[in-house]
């Protein structure tokens, strides 16, 4: 048996892919081959905003799933929709590589040391408002493309830096590249981000086995929390939403920690909330919590960017 793994075709993508394909076969000894799938959000190099966003690089994917061309697909976890696909399982969610976000600044500075006016440049309007808010005085620049591309902007001078996520450095090997890795309290990441979503067809009951090993308990209870609340605010992956949880210890007793940011791409206003209860109910953790940040004007924040 070869289960076939589907990718994107970007650098990140089938490396990140190969290494699920990689641990599967350690754990299972089944052989695995990787099949490169093209999607919308590859083809089209317009903002996310402005076609779609939500699903751009996963439909191609879930598509190729449901025909059979594929047994498994393989996601940057934060472009998954939170609406549940029919006929898909999130069969395993694997333990998360770093949530954080990474500068790659020009002269190895960091952004407190770019001098004022310094083009910086990011695709996603949550790090734009965040990155705003900061109050440093540097340009946020829209940006798209893959690693080497948005890397490419600073050797070349075209921008002073770029902030991009610290795992796709990470899986690539090239996280020395980073000249800082921001404090994720003070730059909240975008919802899954730093995890993978391994996903096949719901019926297919011996591969959700197989998957199933992949699993992290802890991983899963985080990203469940940020994408619950996510789905609560009905926001896509392209709004100004930030939010990351953790699994802590309390006397003992693991409790699961969740950290929210809503904010306007110009950098004010903003709104910045956090909660707490049992690793066994995190979809109820997001849901108060985007509660919380409804009643303060959340929404209002979010139609500003995506209608």
């Amino acid at each position: 048996m070869t289960l076939r793994v589907g990718t994107r075709a970007s650098a990140l993508a089938t490396t990140q892919s190969a290494q699920v394909a990689e641990r599967l076969s350690e754990l299972t000894g089944i052989e695995t081959a990787l099949v490169t799938v093209s999607t919308e959000g590859d083809r089209n190099s317009r903002p996310l905003t402005e076609f779609g966003g939500q699903g751009v690089f996963v439909s191609a994917l879930r598509d190729a799933l449901l025909a059979g061309e594929v047994d498994v697909a393989v996601h940057s976890l934060k472009d998954l929709p939170t609406a549940a696909a029919e006929g898909i399982a999130l069969a395993a969610v694997p333990t998360r590589v770093d949530p954080r976000d990474a500068v790659v600044a020009r002269d190895g500075l960091t952004l407190g040391e770019l001098p004022t006016g310094s083009r910086v440049g990011t695709g996603s309007p949550r790090r734009a408002a965040q990155l705003n808010a900061l109050g440093l005085g540097i340009e946020v620049v829209g940006l798209r493309g893959n690693v080497d591309t948005r890397l490419g902007k600073v050797r070349t001078g075209e921008l002073d830096a770029v902030v991009l996520a610290a795992a796709g450095l990470r899986r690539l090997g090239r996280i020395e590249e980073a000249t800082e890795l921001l404090d994720p309290l003070q730059v909240l990441p975008a919802p899954g981000q730093g995890a993978l979503a391994c996903e096949c067809r719901a019926d297919d009951s011996d591969v959700v086995g197989l998957l199933a090993r992949l699993d992290d308990d802890a991983t899963r209870a985080a990203v469940t929390a940020e994408r619950s609340l996510l789905a609560s605010l009905e926001a896509g992956c392209s709004a100004p939403v930030g939010a990351w949880a953790e699994v802590v210890d309390d006397d003992g007793t693991p409790q699961l920690w969740l950290r929210a940011f809503v904010g306007d791409p110009s950098g004010a206003p903003s709104i910045r909330l956090s909660a707490t209860g049992s690793v066994q109910d995190p979809v109820g953790i997001g849901e108060r919590l985007a509660a919380e940040m409804l009643a303060e004007g959340a929404d209002s924040l979010m139609r500003a960017v995506v209608p």
